[in-house]
């Protein structure tokens, strides 16, 4: 089992669906968690209670304040010492088709979706990048999407940050290699979590996992896994991977 003892890592997003599956997956490996959240902190709270181990802190920030980004990173520094890993998992992104939204709804779309899937991950990542230098180095793994790849038809902008998350992934990991420092993503499909249970158990449920030949869609912890590779001492020759985690569901060249 791999082991990041003494690790710090900081998960965005880490109170809730994929980020609580990965914010487990390294406590229960002897990291250091510290659970980003926005709003929600009845959730954050219960998040934290369910990490094993020890010396765990939550901290709130919303990260397409750029001044929150900073905040964030500083506070968790502080507080854990160190920081090791860093995890951009938070994001989202609601519809907006072209043919039937507004321009103003359109504008609104494109700019809230490239603030929280790209602007903000490329903050917070300067951020830790500016410590990890100093510190000998460390990890950054992208939270990315199918959708980057085959495109989204009723929320083109997140398709379209989500390549761009992709491609800041490549190139901060050829920037930040001689820094050793190693960057990778993860591009899942359909997850299991709260926030596609209502299309996993409407009517287009079962066409949505037989999208797969494995018949279902993704569990968080098949992302937190993934993660957790890129993250572990011995995958550096693996930096500016992009490892897609979809069940064959669309498979690129």
């Amino acid at each position: 089992m791999l082991d990041f003892t003494n690790k710090a890592v900081l998960v965005t997003g880490g109170s809730r669906g994929i980020g609580l599956a990965i914010s487990q997956a390294f406590a229960s490996r002897g990291a250091k968690v510290a659970i980003n959240f926005l709003a929600n902190e009845k959730a954050a709270h219960e998040a934290l209670d369910s990490l094993e181990g020890e010396s765990h802190i939550q901290v709130q920030a919303d990260v397409t304040d750029p001044e929150q980004c900073k905040r964030m990173v500083g506070e968790v520094i502080d507080k854990l010492g160190r920081l090791d890993i860093l995890v951009n998992n938070a994001g989202g992104g609601a519809d907006h088709p072209i043919a039937e939204v507004s321009f103003d709804g359109w504008q609104q779309a494109w700019q809230t979706t490239l603030n929280a899937n790209l602007i903000g991950p490329a903050n917070v990542s300067f951020c830790a990048t500016s410590h990890m230098i100093k510190n000998g180095g460390g990890r950054i793994v992208n939270i990315s999407s199918r959708g980057a790849f085959r495109g989204e038809s009723t929320k083109p902008a997140y398709g379209a940050s989500k390549a761009g998350l992709n491609s800041l992934s490549q190139s901060l990991a050829v920037a930040l290699a001689p820094h050793n420092i190693f960057v990778g993503a993860v591009a899942p499909g359909f997850v299991d979590t709260e926030l596609a249970a209502e299309k996993l158990n409407g009517p287009d449920g079962d066409a949505i996992r037989n999208q797969s030949p494995l018949g279902r869609v993704a569990r968080p912890e098949d992302v937190a896994n993934a993660v957790l590779f890129l993250a572990s001492d011995g995958a550096e020759f693996s930096t500016g991977t992009i490892i897609d985690v979809n069940g064959a569901s669309y498979l690129r060249s």
